[in-house]
């Protein structure tokens, strides 16, 4: 389906994560290069430090959340871009009483996460 509302796909838990959800919105199946996912932290919701075998690109939506990439911490809200490069640790946390939401676009490639101890 060329155009859809983000209402159409069920969100679903990450399991890793705390009060978070993801809805693939443009599948593997869908297109041939890219996902697009749309990410929601409740408030108090995080995930913890990970890397993926794949990079990310972030954009996002409302809210406001303290995302590591690495070493670094930086605090993002609406309008910020990010991009995890594969790889790379980094984890996420709502900062405030809003919703954090972003969307994820990612390669369609084998990606597995795993969580850093």
């Amino acid at each position: 389906m060329p155009v859809k509302q983000f209402s159409d796909v069920e969100p679903t838990p990450i399991t890793a994560a705390k009060d978070t959800t993801i809805q693939v919105l443009i599948s593997s199946d869908e297109a041939p290069h890219f996902a697009m996912r749309r990410i929601e932290m409740k408030p108090g919701g995080s995930m913890p430090l990970h890397t993926n075998e794949v990079e990310h690109e972030q954009l996002v939506l409302s809210g406001r959340g303290r995302v590591v990439l690495g070493d670094e911490v930086h605090e993002v809200a609406k309008d910020s871009v990010l991009y995890i490069p594969a790889g790379l640790k980094h984890s996420y946390e709502t900062i405030g009483d809003e919703s954090f939401v972003f969307m994820c676009l990612v390669p369609n490639k084998p990606d597995v996460t795993k969580i850093c101890e």
